[in-house]
């Protein structure tokens, strides 16, 4: 599915490049980054979770981190969130505590997905905060990915 906007398709590539990035690291191909209001990315984050023995270390915790550093505010109310694959409930509530508006992202996770495939925490009513998604942009490289590392890892 396309959407209205192209950046979403360009900000998608820079995410992509992120997850490739893991290769060295033993880690789940995942990128994402943090795009503020003018396009200019904030936050760059792949996942780390083996390379720095940290369950936290996921592609949105890192690119939310470098963002509100960079702003200098943890809120991120004027930022989008690009991620290669859906968020976890984790990755999901940051996005949520952080404020963010917009959520684009590539391949559904239907495993552990938070923002509509298992849980959907990025549109919960009962929260203070709700994000507009974006999903399925640039899907099949993104998914491709994900297979082709867990196809290389089963040998």
């Amino acid at each position: 599915m396309d959407h209205l906007d192209p950046r979403h398709h360009t900000w998608m590539g820079l995410a992509l490049e992120e997850a490739r990035r893991t290769r060295s690291s033993g880690d789940v191909p995942i990128g994402a980054v943090v795009v503020g209001p003018d396009g200019a990315v904030l936050g760059r984050g792949r996942n780390r979770r083996e390379a720095d023995a940290d369950p936290t270390g996921h592609a949105e915790i890192l690119a939310i981190r470098e963002a509100a550093r960079r702003l200098g505010r943890w809120r991120l109310d004027d930022c989008t969130l690009v991620v290669t694959l859906e968020p976890c409930a984790m990755c999901a509530g940051a996005a949520v505590l952080a404020r963010i508006p917009r959520l684009v992202m590539g391949a559904w996770d239907e495993k552990a997905g938070a923002a509509g495939s298992v849980l959907d925490v990025v549109r919960e009513r009962r929260l203070n905060h709700w994000i507009e998604v974006f999903p399925e942009v640039r899907e099949r490289e993104c998914a491709e990915l994900l297979l082709d590392f867990f196809r290389s890892r089963r040998g």
